[in-house]
């Protein structure tokens, strides 16, 4: 058995192989770069050791620095995780030739794998079912379109070396392909250093259906059902499931037995997965999948193949990379119950998901639900890697059982300080087409309207951000007392968007500032009243609010407490503080009892006071601006190009004192997979 395993990997998949492990009594090394000297992976690894600056070229894809890691802590495996250098045969031949054991495939099953288009001639040689199109070695730009022309559109332009959408792009007619093939033959070059791409039909209704396959060195290779994982975005998987939905026996027999044929013609070890497109458009049938490419790693989504067979997949590689025999055989593995398991990124859905980096102030997540995650509160999302923050997965007896619980989990989850997919998933698994299972992989794209609301704020959620902020709640009628009247401060309670760029910097947030809503005056009167004069500005008439303090309960929490917002003598909201702890804030609205999760912070450059509030299905944050420090955010000129996301430019239009008309391609830009 495996001693010491070094994990050549970070967050999330990290902490997921050391729980295994230490679990089975194996000591493990952790490594890191400069930004990940005190991530959550270092802390739970016996060891860990440095491998290079942040940029992954100069760390995590160092094949030299982590044999090195691995040798000098006495390590006599490593598992690459999934993503870096998991399906990089260089990277296994390395670790092979210094006596290291490496939990994966061999190198001679990746290769075989990693090409698509002479992966899918292989496959159909083996009598697996592919989608028509065009394979070849001929990349003339010409030729291509003739091969295009006759394949019929739409159709997919596919990286070869490609995978989670890099490479790819969507081409709807003929005069849109050479604007889509050198897009996607400059990803691909940047991306893999392989320019060469391959043409494929585009199915209707497609469904994502892939088939989780496992081999070991003694001939044995067996299937563990399939995974649904249809909904995506930018080919991206968002939500994952298991088993797929609609699946009969006839056609997961047929689905199955093609993924194990896959198998065996690379004599395949180990755990991967075989992915199928389907024709989603009448139903699933035996005769409307095809093989699209075999991930020959782990798999992000592997949680919920767990969930639905009761295997510990990252033991059972441990096991077959020390020579073990598989620790079942098929007719041993059954399937029971539904399992969901959702992808929670620190990403900007209502800016096409757009990466975002900042700090996570506030990490809650909910405790009845498996929840695999690399992060924790005061950690930061970097522009370096997957912005991922957690899977969260749920398992129950059916798939309605399984929507609801996930429906639940999500609105237990609270994260704040940087803005999240967290309402976009929230909304999106009790959608009415992903409940009855009526979906295909443009799910996302055609409901966007309806899949991103606007997040808007009612009076009861700014009062309570009064209450938070200015720390009414700790107010009471001896520290209220003055001679000579009220006693009031002027606050400007801002609602913040979103971080901007600068936000790693240190220049706060996008703001929106309603002069109507924005400027609030506390006051603070001799009888220990609190009133709140919401809305107070110059030329609008102020909402007055009034909020009477009770007997103290203990230091931080005060009973009887309560505020009203009036409009014109009309009652709009009103609210009765029952108690308020470090991150939960328990009132009644109209004899409603309610409760909402809050965290606040203090900005460490600008000082500014921020407060997220985390409602069943939205998240609200508000700041004050700190009056002792000078405003550091400037408004841009009009000559001024701002990016969107932290990124890299990949090409430059304009070249210098060239006039450019509004709406007119600056640059290019790249990150995360998109451009």
């Amino acid at each position: 058995m495996i001693a010491k395993l070094l994990i050549a990997n970070r967050g999330e998949i990290a902490c997921r192989i050391i729980k295994t492990a230490t679990a089975m009594g194996i000591d493990t090394v952790a490594v890191y770069s400069d930004v990940d000297k005190h991530a959550r992976h270092v802390k739970l690894a016996t060891a860990a050791v440095r491998i290079g600056p942040a940029p992954a070229t100069q760390s995590y894809l160092r094949i030299d620095k982590l044999i090195q890691a691995a040798l000098q802590t006495g390590a006599d495996a490593i598992h690459p995780g999934y993503g870096f250098l998991s399906e990089n045969p260089d990277f296994v031949d390395a670790a092979n030739n210094a006596g290291l054991i490496f939990v994966g495939p061999s190198a001679d099953a990746i290769r075989a794998m990693g090409l698509k288009d002479a992966a899918k001639q292989r496959m159909a040689d083996a009598g697996v079912p592919v989608v028509p199109g065009y394979h070849g070695t001929d990349q003339d730009a010409k030729s291509l379109k003739t091969h295009a022309d006759k394949v019929g559109y739409p159709l997919l332009i596919k990286a070869r070396s490609g995978g989670g959408g890099k490479g790819m792009r969507f081409v709807t007619a003929g005069d849109e392909f050479n604007d889509h093939l050198a897009s996607a033959v400059r990803e691909a070059e940047n991306a893999f250093g392989d320019p060469v791409v391959l043409l494929e039909r585009y199915i209707p209704s497609p469904r994502h259906i892939e088939v989780q396959v496992f081999g070991d060195s003694h001939g044995n290779v067996v299937h563990m059902f399939e995974r649904d994982c249809t909904l995506q975005r930018r080919h991206q998987k968002v939500i994952e499931e298991a088993p797929a939905p609609g699946m009969s026996d006839e056609v997961r027999t047929a689905m199955t037995d093609a993924a194990i044929t896959a198998a065996k013609a690379i004599d395949y070890t180990s755990a991967g997965t075989i992915e199928f497109i389907v024709d989603g458009s009448a139903g699933l049938r035996s005769d409307c999948f095809w093989f699209m490419e075999m991930n020959t790693r782990l798999q992000v989504e592997h949680p919920v193949t767990e969930n639905i067979t009761g295997i510990d997949l990252v033991e059972w590689q441990i096991r077959v990379a020390a020579g073990e025999p598989l620790p079942l055989q098929q007719a041993e593995i059954k399937l029971h119950g539904h399992s969901l398991e959702t992808r929670l990124y620190a990403e900007d859905p209502a800016a096409d998901f757009l990466p975002v980096a900042g700090t996570l102030h506030h990490v809650d997540f909910p405790k009845n639900v498996r929840v695999d995650t690399g992060v924790e509160s005061g950690d930061e999302i970097t522009p370096f890697y997957d912005p991922l923050i957690a899977k969260i997965i749920t398992f129950a007896k059916d798939r309605r059982a399984a929507i609801q619980a996930m429906s639940s989990a999500l609105s237990n989850t609270h994260i704040a300080g940087t803005t999240t997919n967290l309402g976009f998933l929230s909304a999106l698994v009790v959608h009415e087409e992903f409940e009855s299972a009526k979906m295909d992989t443009g799910l996302i794209e055609r409901h966007s309207d309806a899949l991103l609301p606007r997040v808007t704020d009612t009076p009861v959620d700014r009062l309570l951000a009064c209450v938070v902020l200015a720390g009414l709640y700790n107010w009471n009628d001896k520290t209220g007392w003055r001679l000579w009247g009220e006693a009031s401060v002027r606050v400007k309670l801002c609602v913040s968007q979103g971080p901007s760029q600068s936000q790693s910097q240190g220049y706060g947030e996008r703001e929106s500032c309603n002069p109507s809503n924005c400027v609030h005056r506390i006051s603070f009167a001799p009888n220990g009243t609190v009133r709140l004069l919401l809305g107070e500005h110059d030329d609008t008439r102020a909402q007055e609010t009034s909020a009477q303090t009770g007997d103290v309960m203990d230091a931080n929490v005060e009973t009887g407490a309560s505020a009203s917002c009036a409009s014109n003598g009309r009652a709009d909201a009103s609210l009765t503080l029952q108690s308020i702890n470090d991150h939960e804030i328990t009132f009644t609205v109209d004899g409603e009892r309610r409760r909402v999760r809050y965290a606040k912070w203090a900005h460490p450059v600008t000082g500014d006071r921020h407060l997220s509030l985390k409602t069943a299905q939205q998240t609200h944050t508000y700041h004050v601006r700190n009056p002792l420090v000078a405003d550091q955010r400037a408004q841009s000129s009009t000559n001024t190009v701002t990016a969107p996301m932290t990124g890299v430019i990949r090409l430059v239009h304009p070249v210098a004192g060239t006039k450019v008309k509004a709406g007119a391609a600056l640059l290019v830009l790249e990150a995360m997979k998109m451009e």
